[in-house]
């Protein structure tokens, strides 16, 4: 399977991606909980069965909401699945928080799958890389490149739009789940991160998640935190008294200062297909 970051002309049919990854053989598939990893470890499993197996790495970086989702997923899948720690806070370059902190977290937890891989005599390791993924400049594609990594999905020339229809498709739960990032996206490049910061972010996510909110980011520089929601969810979160008590409630997890953002989420929103 190659691993060159292209697509094809005009993408191709779930029995030709699984099919693809029947000849791979053996496989150990990144199961972050998204629904474009999701997607990767039900095709695998429909191609390999017991053959085929999903590790979800957790750690300080990773929210336990997010493991949850992927036990969730696996569970659906039938899949076997398997929890992995992992420290990217361990190497240097990632506590410093440089712009290119994806690629030095993405070759610590390249080095623990293949490892794992290893043990299991695995011939293929799959991530969840799709077609949009090329729009944003992410070096950590540059660290699954270098480790050996495949993208399945980017071979079948699927982007997020083709991901939900055929993750709708397969009923798995979270095909409309808002896409998601770890803790430290959220951190301002430069800024140190730390386990207590990451900590504290995701506590203060979870306060909103817990309100109901499904698109959520606390953004952080020095002391000062910056809730952002789906923007079509901003007008319940500007509503008194509830925005006094999420804004005081976030303060309280180690915060100086907490603002809302009138605007909302400004990463890439992603228009879901129609459910019938």
């Amino acid at each position: 399977m190659a691993t060159s970051l292209s697509a094809p002309l005009s993408p191709r049919c779930p029995e030709e991606l699984e099919a693809h990854l029947a000849e791979g053989g053996r496989a150990v598939v990144a199961l972050s909980g998204g629904v474009d990893s999701s997607l990767v470890a039900s095709l695998a499993f429909a191609a390999l069965g017991p053959e085929a197996v999903a590790v979800t790495l957790t750690g300080a970086a990773v929210s336990r909401t997010e493991v949850a989702r992927a036990q969730r997923v696996a569970s659906a899948i039938g899949i076997e699945h398997v929890l992995l720690e992992v420290d990217p806070l361990a190497r240097e370059e990632y506590r410093e928080n440089r712009p290119d902190r994806c690629y030095h977290c993405r070759s610590v937890e390249t080095s623990v799958l293949r490892a794992f891989g290893a043990r299991r005599a695995a011939r293929q390791y799959l991530d969840g890389v799709q077609r949009d993924d090329l729009e944003d400049d992410r070096p950590g594609l540059r660290a699954m490149d270098e480790a050996g990594f495949q993208h399945p999905l980017l071979w079948a020339g699927w982007g997020k739009r083709e991901v939900r229809s055929e993750a709708h498709r397969r009923g798995l739960p979270n095909w409309d789940q808002p896409s998601d990032a770890c803790l430290a996206s959220r951190v301002a490049h430069g800024e140190p991160v730390s386990a207590e910061l990451l900590a504290r972010v995701e506590s203060a996510e979870q306060i909103l998640l817990d309100l109901g909110f499904r698109r959520v980011r606390v953004r952080v520089r020095g002391g000062v935190a910056r809730i952002e929601v789906d923007p079509t969810e901003v007008p319940r979160l500007l509503e008194e008294p509830l925005s006094s008590q999420v804004v005081r409630a976030v303060a309280q997890v180690g915060f100086t200062s907490v603002a809302v953002d009138p605007r909302g989420y400004r990463g890439a929103l992603v228009e879901l297909p129609t459910v019938p």
